[in-house]
């Protein structure tokens, strides 16, 4: 099967977008729908950058969103379908764009995408959702004749904050729904010669939720299927883009053909406001993806992903290095089997950047302060389920925001041991901070990019003493006192967005002992399901959390509830 290089492309529709916080999970559709001719034109001069340098570094296909907003359909309300009409034709261009760098065309879709009236019709009429997809897809192909194939996400719907003509909903829901949805789909795809890439990423609703790391549910969702028109797509390890995660087993467990998603704007670690370098951790898992059958290929999120204010955009942006030196390092990686170092001296040739030793010394330096400060190495290495998701071995730090907290003060203090270790590194990290300006400045990269990575870091080392020395009389006042520091530097007008720092002291009112007891109650260590689980933590606990949120909402947190789809997907 011919390689398929995917990545993303969808950053230039963020232009305009005024909003702190901003969903980078798809494009604003109601955003762009307001805009006039002359946003359009920047929108193809930039994708027209993106695709040329992205083409020159060796991908060969790209994605854009979505199906939904380009697909027409007469059961979709009137003024819906006018918005559809003209939004097509601004796509068409951009497609051309894509096209005409030489790269193929994917376009993403939610199973399952509808508007208030599609959804009555389809209850009206009874017809199924795979009915209506097929027939929907049908004409989308003869349409769009230049779409190469589809992205399908059905593990994983809309957040919260969106607020759109169409909204999606999880409706495959166990393994015969996703086989089933596979073998009534994948006839249109062969009728087109079209690349439907079924992605397994879940976020643990219903049973299908363990589809990206559970073999039992892996293996009966692709029985059977045999299609040379699917591409399966997983993430490179059993969760969200996290480090410390061993390669996802399942790929090494079908015949299909498979591509790996790796994601260089790094969005838990910053989104490329300093460098997070992915560089070694790509080349091991590159490494090991030899020994699987049939991987003919990635998909790289570089501007995709997350709810954060953080703004740089890999192509487009000059401030966005180090989300373009981890995209480019990616590639080389991956299609060339090149050595990270040497694809590191090609990307500072290329920049005319200048020391590649000093900016090589830098990312190894960089690269350990993420690994031990930004995570807690001793928690991060631990292997922790509950219910059907793989607890993230970041606990501390989530998206655009830092917390400290009592609570995470004693559930850190029973998962590490070392608390001196941890301390230590947390020290060893601030002074490799201090030794990267210097090296900045000789590799020719932006000095003020270290210097705002330190500020940040530097409340992550006033949390770690807060969570494991001893002596604490006076630690609160002090990250208080930063937080107020690293606020008011930050938040000037002109300067770029900063991480949120949420402190909550009061003392959780939960004897150790017991917090032990419900740790090994409700979590696990092993993939597989304890009778606890099967008995209680899958079934019984959804029906106490829908009390809970019903009758006891202000017990949730506000960020947990709000964020995302929202910590209730968890407990379906």
């Amino acid at each position: 099967m011919t390689e398929l290089l995917l990545i993303d492309t969808i950053g230039p529709f963020f232009r305009g977008y005024d909003r702190r916080v901003i969903n980078w999970s798809k494009i604003p559709w109601d955003h762009a729908g307001r805009q006039g001719a002359a946003w359009w034109e920047t929108v193809c001069r930039e994708l027209n950058v993106i695709a040329r340098q992205a083409a020159s570094w060796g991908f060969n296909a790209a994605s854009m969103d979505d199906v939904a907003h380009l697909a027409d359909h007469a059961w979709i309300e009137p003024e819906i379908r006018r918005r559809i009409a003209r939004y097509r034709l601004e796509m068409r261009d951009c497609f051309q764009v894509l096209s005409c760098a030489g790269l193929s065309v994917y376009v993403t879709m939610d199973v399952f995408s509808a508007t208030p009236g599609l959804l009555q019709r389809l209850e009206h009429e009874r017809m199924t959702v795979n009915e209506y997809l097929c027939g929907l897809l049908d004409q989308f192909f003869t349409d769009f004749p230049e779409v190469a194939g589809v992205i399908v996400r059905i593990g994983e719907a809309d957040g919260k904050d969106v607020h759109d003509d169409f909204r999606s909903q999880l409706v495959i829901k166990t393994p015969a729904d996703a086989r089933a949805f596979l073998q009534q789909i994948l006839p249109i795809f062969e009728k087109h010669q079209r690349r439907l890439i079924f992605r397994t990423w879940t976020v643990g609703a219903y049973p299908i939720g363990d589809l990206m790391w559970h073999r039992g549910t892996f293996a009966e969702t692709f029985q059977d299927i045999t299609s040379h028109a699917l591409v399966v797509s997983m993430k490179y390890g059993e969760t969200d883009f996290f480090r410390y995660l061993p390669l996802n087993r399942n790929f090494f467990r079908t015949p299909l053909a498979k591509i790996v998603e790796l994601q260089t704007r790094r969005e838990y670690e910053g989104c490329g406001e300093y460098p997070s370098f992915t560089g070694w951790l790509y080349e091991r898992y590159a490494r090991e993806l030899k020994q699987a059958q049939n991987v003919i290929g990635c998909m790289v999120w570089c501007q995709t992903g997350g709810w954060v204010p953080f703004r740089r955009l890999a192509f487009i942006d000059r401030e966005a290095i180090w989300n373009d030196l981890n995209t480019y390092v990616t590639i080389r990686v991956i299609k060339d089997g090149a050595l990270v170092e040497d694809a590191v001296r090609d990307f500072a040739r290329e920049r005319y950047l200048g020391d590649s030793d000093a900016l090589l010394e830098l990312l190894r330096l960089s690269d350990e302060c993420v690994r031990e400060l930004l995570y807690v190495e001793e928690f991060a290495q631990q292997k922790l389920f509950f219910r059907r998701v793989r607890i993230p071995p970041m606990l501390t730090v989530y998206w655009g925001n830092l917390f400290v907290s009592h609570s995470l003060r004693k559930l850190l203090r029973y998962f590490v041991r070392d608390a001196d270790g941890a301390l230590r590194s947390a020290q060893r990290c601030m002074d490799n901070l201090d030794h990267m300006i210097p090296l900045a400045k000789r590799a020719g990269v932006p000095v003020a990019d270290i210097e705002y990575m330190r500020d940040t870091f530097a409340l992550l080392a006033l949390a770690r003493e807060y969570y494991f020395a001893e002596d604490v009389t006076d630690i609160e006042e002090r990250i208080l006192a930063a937080k107020a520091d690293y606020k008011a530097k930050y938040s000037k007008r002109g300067l770029r967005a900063r991480y949120r720092v949420k402190t909550d002291f009061k003392p959780l009112l939960l004897n150790p002992r017991h917090l032990g007891w419900a740790i090994q109650f409700l979590m696990r260590r092993q993939r597989g399901y304890r009778m606890v689980d099967r008995l209680v933590v899958l079934s019984a606990l959804s029906l106490i959390y829908r009390f809970i949120a019903a009758r006891r909402p202000h017990w949730i947190p506000g960020f947990a509830s709000k964020s995302a789809m929202g910590v209730d997907v968890v407990f379906r």
